[in-house]
């Protein structure tokens, strides 16, 4: 069982971690590992998860609303909107996650959580974050733009992206940011763009994983599974506000130079 200091440190742990591009899973799985913690069960993952969803639904709920409303209506009048078509985009972009999660869920629960694992993925998508980033940047000097309108193509280009986070170290984040850059949008957008294809993917997720639990005992009491949620809440709407209003000035290197060190940390740990 894990004590309400523990339960508060990974709470927080996962709030600052999630749309960050350094990997969440990775975290969770390092630092009971490291601290020599019990590990918190999937109960307490999907908790978490819960409290990110509510911060990133809260903080984009005019946008959500906004793409909701075009997109129903674009089901009867048939007539796209840029809000309904943004719509069409994020139902194409779960998909590949979807279809990789059903198939190879137990494979990455039990094969790939391993600290070597996160290691590679760790500086590998850490260095392909940076590239993306010096891409993108030289991209819009050439064009002269902020941003760029996505096609078809590029979207699920982003979509294949995301289904390589169910590999522990990826970082759905760092992944789908990744992706947006290479495709052209501005660190910005494609920070918001990331952000807003979490959503349905946090959703099925947890809904998938609550499900499968239903039947087994609770670990957590209410009280420790509400203490987790408001945590991670709380920590996690802070790191999205602060994170967009600071990623178009400082770039993704700081995030680059983290997951360096942090898998090569990993490397002489575990070596």
């Amino acid at each position: 069982m894990l004590s309400i200091f523990q339960i508060a440190i990974l709470s927080l742990v996962q709030g600052l971690t999630e749309f960050l591009p350094i990997s969440s899973s990775a975290h969770l799985i390092l630092v009971p590992y490291l601290a020599n913690w019990p590990d918190q069960g999937i109960l307490f993952d999907v908790a978490v998860h819960f409290g990110t969803l509510l911060a990133v639904t809260l903080y984009f709920r005019k946008t959500l609303i906004s793409i909701i409303t075009h997109w129903i209506q674009s089901l009867f009048t048939r007539q796209s909107t840029p809000e309904s078509k943004l719509g069409w985009q994020l139902i194409l972009t779960t998909i590949p996650a979807v279809l990789v999660g059903l198939l190879f869920h137990d494979v990455v629960a039990n094969t790939l959580r391993s600290p070597i694992v996160i290691g590679f993925t760790t500086i590998i998508f850490g260095l392909l974050l940076f590239l993306s980033d010096r891409h993108s940047k030289k991209a819009q000097e050439n064009n002269n733009k902020s941003d760029t309108t996505l096609s078809w193509g590029s979207v699920l280009f982003v979509g294949l992206a995301q289904a390589l986070a169910l590999i522990p170290g990826t970082s759905r984040s760092g992944i789908t940011m990744t992706a947006c850059l290479f495709i052209g949008l501005t660190r910005e957008n494609a920070a918001r763009f990331s952000f807003l294809m979490s959503i349905p993917i946090i959703l099925m997720a947890t809904s998938y994983e609550g499900m499968r639990l239903l039947q087994e005992p609770i670990a957590f009491s209410a009280q420790e599974l509400g203490l987790a949620i408001g945590i991670t809440f709380i920590s996690a709407y802070f790191c999205i506000h602060y994170f967009l209003k600071l990623i178009q000035k400082i770039g993704m290197l700081p995030f680059t130079v983290y997951r360096l060190l942090l898998g090569t940390g990993i490397f002489l740990l575990f070596i």
